[in-house]
């Protein structure tokens, strides 16, 4: 197995950041549990600036004294490190602006004087105890060697990773793979790659982040998050296996679960076509797809649902063949001849196109009933 992937969920502080999305105390504290049961490494846990209240809920998620490393993230300010000690956390995410035009517009200073101001933040929260990880926001649009100057500079006072932020979600894989791999050449740091999803990559790019020489995924459940979200926890923990084939250590049947605890504390549906968790993406109503999947699953089994705790689904519709009707009836007991298959696959499709849905397995016995009825008749005259 090549080398492991570290996750770092940010649910609890970036996915709160999603318009109207407003966890309270308890909804931490649960989906804080469940992250540690489904065995990501670190918790994100929030932002101690906001004040009192944000305060107290990361101070309940430190108590619960969970398997994982609880972080609190922080603007390159004495005073945000000093809220997050008072919140009980041991480790903190000092961010920084990285591109030149947001250091000019965020702290009206250039590469060297917020180099400086990484030393010094960085050196208090060590002094407070604190282990520091660098967090690199615009990192997408800096150059790389004021990425390392700030790297090394926040390494030198004791930091120990460096966060990669794509802020902005503008890259593609390929950019990515260029970017991480250029920044390693300039840090000894660990790497973390944070995607956003404003093109539809960050599940992409961060892949690419791993490839390229990351070792560190910062995700949220659904991909939750500002905007169009962030890479989405339980994609790259499922592909971290299936495509890198790298271990992750998070539990891929915990997933669903966990997406559904995060839906309904953040008031968002997940989407029945939801890649990994959503209740469709094992469902197939095609009828060449399933007459080549009752022969064998492999033909069209690219993830197999046992991992994830699930299962292949028939559903029955438009686009059934007779294979799907002959299987389900099968399941149900029950024989047909030709004809009856036929008219009863009729019948599913008018059925289909008419109300727009599945046609529901408890329907084909009334379905086949009305099959049946012409062949009665004919034999009857």
């Amino acid at each position: 197995m090549a080398e492991r992937v570290f996750v770092n969920d940010t649910t609890l502080r970036d996915g709160e950041q999603a318009p109207g999305v407003a966890f309270s105390v308890a909804e931490k504290v649960l989906i804080a549990r469940a992250l540690a049961a489904a065995g990501v490494d670190e918790i994100e846990a929030g932002t101690p600036a906001m004040g009192g209240s944000e305060i107290a809920a990361l101070a309940a998620v430190v108590a619960e004294d969970l398997p994982v490393r609880v972080m609190a993230w922080c603007r390159l300010a004495e005073a945000d490190v000093d809220a997050a000690a008072s919140a009980g956390v041991a480790h903190v995410n000092l961010s920084v602006p990285t591109s030149r035009i947001q250091m000019a517009v965020k702290l009206h200073a250039g590469p060297e004087a917020v180099a400086e101001r990484v030393r010094r933040v960085v050196a208090h929260a060590r002094a407070r105890g604190l282990t520091v990880a660098l967090g690199g926001e615009d990192a997408s649009r800096a150059e790389p060697a004021d990425i390392g100057l700030l790297a090394r500079a926040a390494a030198a006072e004791g930091a120990w990773r460096l966060r990669f932020a794509d802020t902005l979600g503008v890259l593609d894989p390929f950019a990515t793979f260029d970017a991480i791999r250029a920044v390693r050449s300039e840090t000894d740091l660990a790497i973390e790659f944070h995607g956003h999803d404003d093109l539809g990559l960050a599940t992409a790019n961060t892949l690419a982040a791993l490839r390229a020489g990351a070792t560190h995924a910062s995700v949220t459940v659904l991909g939750l998050g500002e905007r169009a979200g962030n890479a989405a926890l339980e994609e790259v923990a499922v592909a971290a296996g299936a495509v890198l084939g790298r271990s992750c250590g998070v539990d891929p049947t915990a997933l669903a679960g966990l997406a559904g605890l995060v839906a309904e504390a953040s008031g968002r549906a997940v989407p029945s076509d939801k890649a990994i968790v959503g209740t469709e993406v094992f469902t197939h109503e095609s009828g060449i797809h399933v007459a080549a999947l009752l022969r064998d699953v492999h033909t069209y089994q690219g993830l197999d649902p046992a991992l994830l705790g699930r299962r292949h689904r028939v559903v029955l519709g438009k686009h059934t063949g007779l294979a799907a009707i002959r299987g389900v009836l099968a399941d149900l007991g029950l024989t047909v001849s030709d004809r009856e298959a036929l008219e009863l696959l009729r019948a599913v499709k008018a059925r289909a196109e008419a109300t727009k849905t599945p046609v529901a397995v408890s329907e084909l016995r009334s379905l086949l009933a009305a099959a049946r009825l012409p062949a009665f008749l004919e034999a009857a005259e």
